[in-house]
């Protein structure tokens, strides 16, 4: 008995191929609107789905597939003897392969200016439907939701006749997925809309956080086991991740990557990312413990190794320019357990040959720089709860000199100021509370994740003091307000000559008198980086 494809797509990429390939099998083919169209033109014999079922299409297109004759013939169970007689009796044929992809809802709505009647428009109705008869009677209806199974579809019908379950059923969960990504996406749009304020606008007026959020992942990779191993794990990305995000490297070389190596990894890139000039970033248990700018990329990872040497062995290192031999030969002297890049040359890989394990990233910066792309995606981060989750607007926000406020009768230089937003960028990344230490471009000192921001001024001194690196003359960034004058002392004490903190405490003039008294420079931002 020959097959029967109902075909009715929005993109229409590979489709006429496909076609033609399903009518050389002798495939009937049935269609609706622009694919019928598309089919006739390029010569194939199709049938329309309203002379299908006898029934025009209507309400501007929103009614011509929801009819018994189309959900009959996919959904009737062909093993069942009852099913199979109602179709006789009703004059329904089966359909045994149903080609659907949908409106195109999430790209309308990603549009500037687009307005509610827009994406309501864009809502499918009947596609779903479709999608959804096919796949819960998988056994007997194949259902392609994307251009990529259109290869494979057809390769099993040119050699087997037939295409076998277990391809029907992995077809099937794609269908639902793709079904609750879309149903998703329709829901975030719709729960984000303020209904008032929407009513004198031509565009709709969107809420940053939706009455409902519908995560929506894709899973990667199972990975060995969690943060121990006694946890089970796995790495998803979202469904649309944003260029130049760790989720789009592609590995080189090495072993697995581990559920740390991703975590501290993401942690190295995100930092190295928001750096304009070459630089290096040496990650350990997700803090940064060496961060430094410089001409190359073999220079700013000398920097940034001798902040500390000792939290760097075993640790991950991230670039944002291309990885030479050069750079490649310095880092190959230290035990590194993941190096990521932009690139690499064939001369740094050949280096690191010889190194299986060493887990090698490439990864594409984000076009515009990384901020640039989290400002236009309005970036959210999340963090689960016992049952429950918190979303923030991820923290993007970028210093520049202009806005920075000169609080001590001592002015800073204009090297002291270079500095002081290169340590305020370096904080930014530390968890709270961080304290950093940095001169020339580079890191000296980082004290991180204390409960006591002075704990954190006096661990940053002494991993300073291991490095053997002077503190005298250098700069300090604090990630909150010094809530009292004695974090400020410490790390005068130790030779800071310059402060950077967002200001907003009680005791400020108290922290301002002391800096005055110290005879340092001290300057607010009016903004906080924790990072907890």
């Amino acid at each position: 008995m020959a097959l029967t494809a109902l075909i009715s797509v929005s993109d229409k990429s590979g489709v006429l191929e496909f076609a033609q390939g399903l009518h050389a099998l002798g495939v009937k083919l049935l269609s609706t609107g622009g694919t019928a169209k598309l089919l006739a033109d390029a010569g194939l014999p199709v049938t329309e789905v309203a002379d299908h079922t006898g029934f025009p299409e209507m309400l501007d297109g929103r009614v011509k597939t929801l009819h018994p004759k189309v959900h009959g013939g996919l959904l009737a169970r062909r093993d069942l003897p009852a099913h199979m007689s109602a179709l006789e009796t009703h004059g329904i044929a089966t359909i045994d392969l149903l080609v659907v992809n949908l409106y195109p809802f999430e790209a309308t709505v990603a549009k500037a200016g687009c307005t509610l009647e827009d994406a309501i428009e864009n809502i499918d109705i009947g596609g779903p439907a479709m999608v959804r008869s096919a796949a819960k009677n998988w056994k007997d209806v194949a259902v392609l939701t994307d251009a990529s199974q259109y290869p494979v579809a057809l390769s099993a019908l040119q050699s087997q006749g037939r295409i076998d379950e277990k391809t029907k059923f992995a077809f099937s969960v794609a269908a639902f997925n793709r079904i609750a990504d879309y149903d998703g996406a329709i829901s975030d749009y719709l729960s984000s809309i303020d209904f008032e304020a929407s009513a004198a606008q031509p565009a709709p007026v969107r809420k940053p956080f939706p009455a409902q959020s519908n995560g929506r992942f894709v899973k990667l990779q199972d990975l060995r086991y969690g943060e121990n191993p006694h946890q089970q794990a796995a790495f998803y990305r979202d469904l649309y991740p944003a260029p130049g995000s760790l989720v789009t490297a592609r590995q080189l070389q090495g072993k697995e990557l581990s559920y740390n190596n991703i975590a501290d990894a993401d942690a190295a890139w995100e930092c190295v990312k928001s750096f304009d000039t070459p630089a290096c970033v040496i990650v350990k248990h997700a803090n940064p413990c060496g961060v430094a700018v410089g001409v190359d990329a073999a220079q700013a990872y000398d920097k940034a190794f001798k902040t500390d040497p000792t939290s760097a062995f075993g640790g991950i290192i991230a670039f944002n320019r291309p990885v030479d031999e050069a750079a490649a030969q310095a880092v190959s002297k230290q035990f590194v357990e993941v190096l990521m890049a932009p690139g690499f040359t064939p001369e740094a890989l050949a280096v690191f040959k010889s190194k299986v394990n060493v887990r090698i990233l490439e990864i594409a910066l984000p076009p515009g720089g990384a901020t640039a792309w989290e400002r236009g995606l309005n970036a959210v981060d999340a963090k689960r709860i016992g049952s429950g989750l918190l979303l923030q607007t991820a923290d993007n926000h970028e210093l520049t000199l202009d806005a920075l406020k000169v609080v001590t009768k001592k002015q800073p230089t204009p090297e002291q100021l270079q500095d002081l937003l290169f340590a305020w960028k370096v904080a930014k990344y530390v968890k709270s509370n961080a304290i950093v230490f940095c001169a020339g471009g580079m890191t000296l000192g980082v004290g991180a994740g204390q409960m006591s921001r002075i704990d954190s001024a006096r661990i940053a001194s002494i991993k300073a003091e291991h490095a053997k690196l002077p503190l005298a003359g250098s700069a300090v960034a604090s990630d909150a307000f010094f809530p009292f004058r004695d974090g400020l002392d410490v790390v005068v004490d130790h030779g800071a000559s310059c402060v950077i903190q967002p200001g907003g405490s009680m005791r400020d003039q108290e922290v301002i008198d002391a800096a005055d008294e110290r005879g340092v420079a001290m300057v607010f931002t009016g903004v906080r980086h924790f990072r907890h």
